[in-house]
């Protein structure tokens, strides 16, 4: 299949500034993440697009040779056929855009850091919250009992029995890599690999430690306090840098990512951060004008004037009255719509019946013809 321009991959025209790149690929990589798609090849693959797309958007030199070139790329550059000219994998995404989602590495532990002597990362923990618009509207923090991977008091996270010390590696001499050299139809070649006896630390523990069996860590549990932002919507994730699985041999702390959930909310309904309300007046208000008290979610109310005759499915908007936006996702705050309708009683009195038999015959009641062509409009978009 035809590879995609990567400016329609992300969704931003060709003078999109760096910060709207990021936002809009983050926004992207979010929706296609793989924790919120299990098993989904299709949202796989859109999240291995759109990381390419911000490879190539994101670093000045390489969007103006796109720019210029496409995907062919300037002679002897090899064009942007992906990471390595073979696509990305996983790994790749996780560990090069780490400022994108907030970790240090693929997020499953293991070592982080460069080449030679590896220093131990700490798995990610990932948490579900469910927020009420309440507190979406104005930020929350929470307080989590966690339980994780913490540093051994007993060795203070070394792994070493009574503070003696690791020994240098006899393997790979201290370095974390061993060197083999083979021979091919090419002449000698030289691979470098994790050595096998340190995992990559240059140090081996003789003495370990009697609680944590020389990892370092063992199994605690801790009281986490994890703040939310303001404006923040279902499917979103708040990382928490540090507050994950404690690394083996004081390596690197894990991350927390906190999966948001949305509950549903009696009074508004959220579209974007926007709140719409519905309001249901009777009949003489419509007719007649007036003045009704609207809910906000901060929990005040606030007046609304009523024009006389105002029709069924009126909307009224309240700036500045909706959900903030989160940072990185836009700005401002949303408004709050009000959309009319009318009650019509199922019952009636005798004196009401009499009453509307009379309101009948006149012409008031049966409506205009600009009114009624604007009805018909509205029911033709509808159905178109």
């Amino acid at each position: 299949m035809a590879k995609r321009d990567y400016y329609e991959v992300l969704g931003v025209d060709k003078n999109a500034s760096e910060d709207d790149i990021k936002k809009a690929y983050r926004k992207i990589a979010i929706k296609y993440h793989p924790d919120r798609n299990p098993g989904n090849k299709e949202a796989e693959e859109k999240f291995k697009e759109a990381a390419e797309a911000y490879d190539v958007l994101h670093d000045p030199q390489k969007r103006q040779q796109y720019d210029q070139f496409g995907f062919d790329g300037p002679a002897g550059m090899g064009g942007f056929g992906g990471f390595s000219g073979g696509g990305f994998s996983m790994d790749d995404i996780f560990s090069m855009f780490g400022d994108i989602f907030g970790g240090h590495g693929s997020g499953f532990g293991g070592f982080s850091g460069g080449r030679g002597r590896a220093q131990y990362r700490g798995s990610d923990l990932r948490l579900k919250v469910r927020l009420s618009l309440q507190e979406i509207s104005t930020g929350v923090t929470k307080k989590f009992k966690v339980k994780k991977d913490v540093t051994c008091s007993h060795c203070h996270g070394s792994g070493a029995e009574n503070g003696s010390a690791a020994e240098t590696c006899p393997t790979c001499h201290g370095s974390g890599v061993v060197t083999r050299t083979t021979q091919s139809i090419f002449g000698m070649m030289q691979t470098q690999s994790t050595c096998p006896t340190c995992n990559g630390e240059g140090k081996v523990i003789k003495n370990k430690c009697r609680e944590c069996s020389g990892s370092g860590v063992v199994k605690g549990e801790e009281v986490v306090e994890i703040k939310i932002p303001a404006g923040v919507a279902e499917g979103m994730v708040v990382n928490v840098p540090g507050k994950g699985n404690a690394g083996k041999h004081n390596g690197v702390n894990g991350d927390i990512q906190v999966f948001i959930e949305e509950e549903e909310n009696d009074t508004f309904i959220r579209d974007g951060n926007n709140l719409i309300y519905n309001l249901l007046l009777d009949f003489p208000t419509a007719a007649l004008g007036g003045q009704m008290e609207i809910p906000t979610i901060e929990g005040t109310k606030v007046r609304i004037k009523i024009e006389p005759g105002t029709q069924p499915g009126k909307t009224l908007r309240l700036r500045g009255k909706g959900l903030p936006a989160v940072q990185g996702y836009g700005r401002g705050t949303g408004d709050l719509v009000v959309n009319v309708s009318v009650y019509v009683p199922k019952t009636l009195s005798r004196d009401e019946k009499n009453a509307l038999e009379q309101m009948k015959e006149s012409d008031n009641f049966k409506g205009d013809a600009a009114t009624k062509q604007s009805i018909f409009q509205k029911f033709r978009n509808y159905f178109n």
